[in-house]
Order: structure tokens, then C-alpha cells, then sequence
């Protein structure tokens, strides 16, 4: 059976996608894999190598060009097709890393579940012919206009939860962001098709799922909005958890709190924060406030206890003082969330902030990141620890091994109980006896 093996970067509407390719490939014949390359993997070799790629910032894009080269060293005669947002951006820059590497850009990724079908046809009919030929085949002929929600699937092959895209593309115009460059203009997924896609992944038997979209924000159906489509999950499906995977602050409102409250949501909220200054979020084009950040975490406190608040944010944008991060810092610090991803601004080409002066030193931007780290490995410890002793639902997330089974529990804390026998995506009690530690509590 011959193997394609698959490598994503960046976000988990990137993972759903892949999840969506996988599926598409086995339904063929073919066996999938996302092992890191080594050794190991050197016999049997892939057929096809799918890279998809990431271009929120140069580090992401360094590391795609990286991962490419790695995986034509270890298996020189596969063809590496490259497709996700930096090769929509970049597409020459990928192809000329090495005569190997295809690039479908990530506007046409929604074609990619019709490349199975048409390998194995073209294998029947032209048994001589090499994949690379198949590729620039497939590459050459544009199907035309693809639906936008085409990459879905309620089967999972390398996460032990399952996703949904209900959601891509954004309007806002922030001053440093690609990805609205790469993904165009906020598309939604018609209500009625979510509801149809979750009650299949429940039936399906998965336990949770999490719905992605580059801004759920700017989810909007037959004239509702993402509240709205949350509302009716809840009451047209019946036992599956509801993970969200990144709210804007401002859309935290009055209308959306009390929807949170309710049971089935994971009490595990992603804030696009980026900055506590009011004048680097103006810079940005972002629609919030400082104070809107902090109101977001405590309408969320008020219908969760103790959720796990996690955030964004940039350090170093152009003209970013030491007052300005310093009330970033305060904000953070005050709310205290739990998780931090705190990254040095990158100049992006295409965005208004790529020619924003003056730049601020990346000295000066790692700094202010390595502070922001420190405070986020102390709040996830404060926050680990409120926990200890107490028993919540979590999902298996590894199968069990030597050294016991991971699972995560719903308000995203990763914990190793000992070796269960459990099977991975099943849905346990945990209660936890340490920062990393628990064991079962049924």
C-alpha cells in the first residue's frame, strides 16, 4: 500500500484541512502518516510528501523552507507538494527551493481531495508514468470554481479530537496580519451544514470537536451571527462538548456570555489580544480596547469558574515604547491568563505595518517576550494549582504507553495518569494529584 505523509504548520484550520486530505487519500487505498521524518522512516518511503504551510510570521515561513529541505534529504526521489498560505504568497520562492517541490497555492487547497482519485486513475491508465508527471498534471488543470468548505471529514487520523471548519477569511485590516492576504474575505459555512457535519462527527462517536475559522467573529448565517449558530449547535446536537478555538475581545458581549455558561462549552476561551496599549492596538487597525480585554475576561470568569483564558501577544511593533509594553505587561499580569504565546513582531510583506517606523531592536522585542513567558509560566502554574485535588472531565489524548496516557481535560490542562488501556478521543474522569499528574476518578 503505498504511504503519503503529511507535515502541517501553523493553526488548526491548517490541521482540520490536512485531517480533510488524509481522509480523501485513504478512502483510495492509500496509507497516511505525519511521523516526523528519521531513521525509522527511511523504509518504505513515501509516495508523496503534502507540506501545508504557514505565513503568520517569517519564523513560520523559515520553518516550512526548513521542513521542505529535510524531508527532500531524507527522501530524494518524492515529490513534495507544498500548499497552505505561504505558498499562496510565495509560491516561486517555495518552488525554487529544490527541482522536487511542487506548490499548489493554499487558494486552490480546496481541490486537493479530487489528487487521490485522479493519481490512481492516471496510474491505471498510464502505469509508466512518475508522480511528479501526475502532479504537474493535476497542477495544470484548474477545476474551476471549488466550494469553500469542500476540505471536511468526521474521521481523524492524527488528533484525538475532532474540528470543524465553520469559517475562513477575515475583514478586518489589521496593519501586521498576511493570513487575510493569503485567505481573502470572511466566507461562513451555511448553518444548516454545520449542524449536518457535527451530528455526523457525534454519530461518529468523537466527544468533543472544535470549531475554527480564521475569525469566528465574523461567522455569519441566514442572518445570525456566531452566537446565534452556538445557540443551535447546542440544541440540535446532544451530547458532543463545544471547544471554541479564538474569540476577539470585543465580541465577548452580552448577547455571547450566557450561551458560554452553558455545560457542554469547554470552559477554555483563546483571546486575539496582541497588545495592552491603546495606541499600538490603534496602530494595529485592531477593533478593541485595553479595557475591552479585560471586560471580555471577566464576562468569561462570570459564567465559568476558573476558565483557562489564554491570549496573544506581540511584542516589538514599530514604535512600541517601553510605556507600551509595560501596560501590555500590567494587562496580562492583572487578568491573569493563564497561557501567554507571546512572539516578536515580524514584518510582513503586503501589510501597512511592513513600511511602519521607527522598527524596534528584535534585542529589544526578545526581552519583552522573555518577560512575557516568565509571567506566562507562572500563571500557568498559579493555575495548575487551584485545580490539584479536584476531578474533571478530559479526553484521552495518546494511546498508553510505558511511561502511562496523556489525556487533556476540558479547561485544557494536559495531564499523564497511568498506563489505562484506555483508547485515544474516549472521554474520562481525571483528578489530578500534581502539575502534570492524576489518575482516574470514576
Amino acid at each position: 500500500m503505498s504511504q503519503i505523509h503529511f507535515e502541517t504548520l501553523g493553526c488548526k484550520l491548517n490541521q482540520i484541512e490536512t485531517e480533510s486530505l488524509a481522509q480523501a487519500f485513504t478512502r483510495c487505498g492509500f496509507s497516511v502518516t505525519d511521523k516526523t521524518p528519521s531513521a525509522e522512516a527511511l523504509s518504505p518511503k513515501p509516495l508523496l510528501c503534502v507540506v501545508n504551510t504557514c505565513t503568520v510570521t517569517g519564523k513560520a515561513e523559515q520553518k516550512a523552507r526548513r521542513l521542505i529541505r529535510l524531508l527532500i534529504r531524507t527522501w530524494p526521489d518524492t515529490p513534495v507538494l507544498v500548499t497552505g498560505c505561504y505558498a499562496e504568497v510565495e509560491a516561486e520562492t517555495i518552488a525554487s527551493i529544490d527541482p522536487a517541490v511542487r506548490v499548489l497555492p493554499g487558494s486552490r487547497k480546496n481541490e486537493l481531495p479530487d489528487l487521490p482519485e485522479f493519481m490512481m486513475e492516471r496510474f491505471a491508465a498510464f502505469p509508466d508514468k512518475t508522480v511528479f508527471t501526475l502532479l504537474d498534471e493535476f497542477i495544470r488543470n484548474e477545476s474551476g470554481t471549488v466550494p469553500p468548505f469542500r476540505l471536511s471529514t468526521d474521521n481523524f487520523h492524527f488528533h484525538s479530537r475532532a474540528s470543524i471548519k465553520i469559517q475562513d477569511g477575515c475583514n478586518n485590516k489589521c496593519a501586521y496580519c498576511r493570513i487575510r492576504l493569503a485567505r481573502g474575505t470572511a466566507v461562513s459555512l451555511p448553518s444548516d451544514e454545520v449542524i449536518s457535519r457535527i451530528r455526523s462527527i457525534e454519530e461518529a462517536g468523537w466527544n468533543e470537536v472544535i470549531l475554527t475559522g480564521v475569525n469566528l467573529s465574523q461567522y455569519e448565517s441566514d442572518g445570525g451571527d456566531f452566537a446565534d449558530l452556538l445557540n443551535r449547535i447546542l440544541r440540535e446536537t446532544t451530547r458532543i462538548q463545544i471547544r471554541i478555538s479564538s474569540l476577539y475581545p470585543e465580541r465577548v458581549d452580552e448577547r455571547l456570555t450566557p450561551i458560554l455558561a452553558h455545560e457542554r462549552i469547554c470552559p477554555h476561551f483563546h483571546l486575539s489580544v496582541q497588545s495592552g496599549s491603546d495606541r499600538i492596538l490603534a496602530l494595529m487597525r485592531r477593533p478593541y480596547t485595553a479595557s475591552m480585554v479585560h471586560q471580555a475576561a471577566n464576562r468569561l470568569r462570570s459564567v465559568k469558574e476558573n476558565p483557562f483564558i489564554a491570549c496573544d501577544i506581540i511584542t516589538g511593533f514599530p514604535s512600541e515604547t517601553d510605556e507600551d509594553f509595560e501596560q501590555t505587561f500590567a494587562m496580562c499580569s492583572e487578568i491573569g491568563f493563564a497561557w501567554i504565546h507571546a512572539f516578536p513582531f515580524s514584518p510582513r510583506p503586503g501589510t501597512e505595518a511592513y513600511t511602519m517606523r521607527p522598527h524596534i531592536p528584535e534585542r529589544i522585542a526578545g526581552e519583552r517576550v522573555a518577560r512575557l513567558s516568565i509571567l506566562a509560566e507562572e500563571n500557568r502554574q498559579t493555575y495548575r494549582d487551584y485545580w490539584i485535588g479536584r476531578t474533571l472531565p478530559a479526553i484521552v489524548e495518546t494511546d498508553s504507553g510505558a511511561n502511562g496516557t496523556t489525556v487533556l481535560t476540558e479547561n485544557y490542562l494536559p495531564v499523564v495518569i497511568p498506563e489505562t488501556g484506555l483508547r485515544r478521543g474516549s472521554r474520562v474522569m481525571v483528578r489530578l494529584t500534581g502539575l502534570t499528574h492524576g489518575v482516574l476518578d470514576n
